[in-house]
């Protein structure tokens, strides 16, 4: 969780406020960015958390991300298979790129460091398969 402090006016009594986001909040928002960069086809977790998906129903948006986040810092990590045939560094700078812009718009944090790490390529027919079943 995350604690910014913002005093706006010295001059006043100063009421001490504090804005905190989850960790699971910012793992979302990058979540849900990262999955509108081309080429990015799913965000995956371990192999416990991919089981887990597919016992339930519900969609998890932050499967395959970690974020350690700080007062006004935050670090991700993410795991992602990508398309085949796709340029991963181009994805990587893509991705990184859209979640350091969201997280400072939506939150104010500072993006400070972003892992992805690919574990899978495939081509969309193979992903539409593995849906299918």
């Amino acid at each position: 969780m995350t604690t910014t402090n913002t005093n706006l006016n010295s001059t006043k009594a100063t009421v001490d406020q504090h804005l905190t986001f989850d960790d699971s909040v910012i793992e979302k928002i990058a979540g849900i960015t990262a999955t509108r960069v081309p080429g990015i086809i799913s965000l995956d977790g371990n192999m416990f958390s991919e089981f887990a998906d597919k016992v339930s129903s519900s969609s998890n948006m932050t499967k395959g991300i970690n974020a350690d986040v700080g007062e006004k810092q935050v670090a991700i990590k993410m795991d992602a298979t990508i398309e085949y045939g796709k340029s991963a560094p181009e994805i990587f700078d893509a991705v990184c790129k859209e979640v350091e812009n969201a997280l400072e718009k939506m939150t104010g944090l500072k993006l400070v460091k972003f892992e992805l790490h690919v574990n899978d390529v495939k081509t969309r027919e193979e992903m539409k398969k593995d849906d299918d079943k």
